[in-house]
């Protein structure tokens, strides 16, 4: 395993806070530039495709990106487990006639790629597992709480109405967006797509999945063999650094780097860093 930290100020701050607009779609494809794999995205634990919008500008023209709405966030197909999402992943893939490509995932959706690497490694060119829930490390005594049969149902609408009303509020939103360096326009945009049912629905099936299948995946994490970064915050409080530092020593030669200060969502707060990470996985698999 490798370290790296990363430097925190710079380029990533400035392009954060910088104005953000809005795409008409939330799936880019675009052909192949040069020799690269395409590059695909997986958001995280409720999210959408459009959770990457800070990222996507600093990859568009330098790689084909395509950008999932995993199961469950669509509006069409059905919630599910890591396991779920990483063969709908995979389908998708065959769809668009992706042979292999770098894979990210943030958070749950790291669980999802790195899934993906352990099982499907013909599919996957390199690995970036940001802020990943990828072990049980990652895992929170509130996590058993969401998950529970009745009390769970009930926290976990709450916990995503709850957010979706709060960044409803544009006070609010103004000090959050200053207070963690995030564009105040795109978390407005997150409380909508956090407002639909099937989004609370997801999110309570994808929980209770999460709780039985991490020690699965925690036992194939040895089997991976493609080149692998994984980016963690030092400040993350959702999964926390230990579990993202913990995880660079379960993945045979993992890189590991760490942005300092860098809180959970870092592809909102540290998209053109975020970007270039995945760049350089994909130019050095």
């Amino acid at each position: 395993m490798s370290r790296i930290t990363a430097d925190p100020a710079g380029s990533d701050l400035s392009g954060a806070s910088a104005s953000w607009k809005s795409a008409d779609v939330t799936v880019l494809v675009c052909p192949l530039v040069g020799d690269s794999d395409p590059v695909v995205l997986l958001h995280g634990q409720p999210g959408s495709a459009r959770d990457w919008d800070l990222v996507v500008p600093h990859l568009s023209g330098r790689a084909c990106v395509l950008a999932l709405d995993r199961p469950g966030y669509d509006g069409v197909s059905e919630p599910g487990g890591i396991e779920h999402s990483a063969r709908a992943t995979v389908a998708r893939m065959d769809a668009d006639g992706i042979e292999r490509a770098t894979i990210a995932g943030l958070s749950f959706g790291g669980g999802v790629a790195a899934w993906i690497a352990a099982n499907n490694p013909e599919r996957v060119s390199a690995l970036v597992l940001i802020s990943a829930a990828a072990n049980r490390a990652a895992l929170h005594p509130v996590d058993r709480l969401l998950a529970a049969p009745v009390a769970g149902g009930l926290t976990s609408g709450v916990l995503v109405s709850g957010g979706a009303l709060a960044l409803s509020s544009r006070r609010l939103r103004q000090h959050v967006a200053k207070r963690q360096a995030v564009p105040a326009d795109f978390l407005h945009a997150t409380a909508k797509r956090l407002r639909p049912g099937a989004v609370r629905r997801a999110f309570l099936v994808e929980q209770r999945a999460m709780l039985r299948e991490l020690p699965i995946l925690e036992g194939l994490l040895a089997m991976i063999t493609v080149p692998t970064t994984i980016v963690v915050g030092t400040a993350d409080t959702v999964v926390g650094a230990k579990a993202g530092r913990l995880l660079a020593t379960q993945i045979p030669g993992a890189n590991l780097v760490e942005i300092e200060g860098g809180r959970h969502a870092l592809t909102a707060t540290h998209g053109p860093r975020i970007a270039q990470l995945i760049l350089d996985a994909g130019m050095h698999n």
